[in-house]
């Protein structure tokens, strides 16, 4: 007789599928952040006559994550996930050979976009393995640790891209890249066997998908909160495509950029624990709407200081920092919070609603962002204007939220 039933999948230890997850995970963080040194460098070398075109290498990177957001998800469900991880590890590696090889800076950025759609798959399948192999408080209790640890990578990545540049050129960084997505996935592909057995698998209908776009679209909370989560994650691209040049330019602190971004990085980082405990007691909507007063408050008053520059030099560097923690913060106290409200109503579709959500908030970002990025013109000021009509948006848009 034919068993029917599939198999349990193998378990990992779970240290060890905690920090393979992680890493995986941080494919994403390690590609952004670490890029961050070799900007100015790429900047002069392969567009001269306008290096503010090389912030492009993060947005046109970020883009390619967030198209390939919308596919990965439904492929792992239709095709297993460890073909759709290995698929995309191949296509992050091909993105990463022609950007150490490119002569051009276009030929970077179009790199940029495919790895960019290779990152998603190691991220989004990545959750989905999370999924199959733990439920309810355990997969929770997975998640944090991976997501704790995967906070500590931004940290890091700067000073370890600086330490690759200064060792190689940027264009080591690259092969570092490659070193980093080989590890990663082949980690997984050497040690976690399939976690969705075929009779689990659901086949890729154009039917099924552009209904479950129709039903998303058609939903007023569900559209709001990509809305506001474009213009959150508009936020934080703006400050990537800058922040380094600001350093350099600016306050005079290029050679120790990294480690001002790994201070911020780390000290951004704690509020994401804060939501945890304090969404429990204020809620999703309040928090997200206290969070947004707020920053929208900071963005006003940074534009009219850096405006007006009556800081003293010193004490304008410090006001900077405190404001860029604030800004990172941001996303640990808002992000996680629209998605959660974006999939209340959707959760018969879950999976798909939530790929649609990433991906079309995720492409939205970059669209707003990358206008800013080129408008740098030596000072932080173009960044902070568009960062506060970024948050003001934002905040007038969730004041429409529905209540439940």
């Amino acid at each position: 007789m034919h068993a029917t039933t599939q198999p349990v999948p193998r378990r990992l230890a779970q240290p060890e599928f905690i920090a393979m997850c992680a890493m995986m995970f941080a494919t994403i963080a390690f590609s952004i952040d670490a890029m961050l040194p070799a900007l100015p460098v790429i900047g002069a070398e392969l567009s001269p006559d306008n290096p503010n075109q090389a912030a492009f290498i993060i947005t046109a990177f970020v883009l390619g994550m967030g198209i390939g957001t919308f596919f990965v998800g439904p492929l792992s469900d239709a095709f297993g996930r460890r073909r759709v991880i290995l698929a995309g590890g191949g296509l992050y590696l091909v993105g990463a050979v022609f950007a150490w090889a490119a002569g051009q800076l276009e030929m970077v950025l179009l790199a940029r976009v495919l790895q960019g759609l290779g990152a998603a798959a190691p991220r989004v399948v990545g959750l989905a393995v999370v999924r199959d192999l733990y439920s309810g408080r355990e997969m929770a209790k997975i998640t944090s640790f991976v997501m704790m640890i995967f906070t500590l990578l931004p940290a890091l990545a700067p000073t370890i891209g600086a330490a690759v540049i200064a060792m190689g050129g940027w264009r080591a960084i690259f092969v570092a890249f490659m070193l980093f997505a080989s590890f990663s996935v082949g980690w997984y592909m050497l040690r976690q066997p399939e976690t969705l057995p075929p009779n689990l698998r659901r086949p890729i209908r154009a039917s099924t998908m552009l209904a479950a776009m129709r039903e998303v679209f058609s939903n007023r909370i569900v559209n709001l909160s990509i809305a506001v989560q474009a213009l959150v994650f508009s936020v934080l691209f703006m400050v990537l495509s800058s922040t380094q040049q600001v350093f350099e330019q600016y306050f005079g602190r290029g050679e120790t950029f990294h480690i001002w971004f790994g201070v911020i990085a780390l000290c951004a980082g704690t509020a994401s624990i804060a939501n945890a405990r304090l969404v429990v007691r204020l809620g999703m909507r309040y928090l997200i709407s206290i969070t947004l007063t707020v920053e929208a408050i900071l963005a006003v008053i940074m534009v009219v200081l850096l405006w007006t520059g009556v800081l003293p030099a010193g004490v304008e560097f410090a006001a900077y920092v405190m404001w860029s923690i604030a800004l990172f913060g941001l996303m640990g106290l808002t992000v996680g919070n629209l998605n959660a409200l974006a999939m209340e109503p959707m959760g018969h579709i879950a999976g798909l609603a939530a790929s649609i959500v990433g991906s079309v908030a995720t492409v939205i970002s970059v669209v707003l962002a990358a206008p800013v990025g080129l408008a740098f013109n030596g000072t932080p000021v173009p960044m902070a204007i568009g960062i506060t009509i970024a948050v003001v948006m934002a905040r007038a848009l969730f004041i429409l939220m529905p209540r439940d």
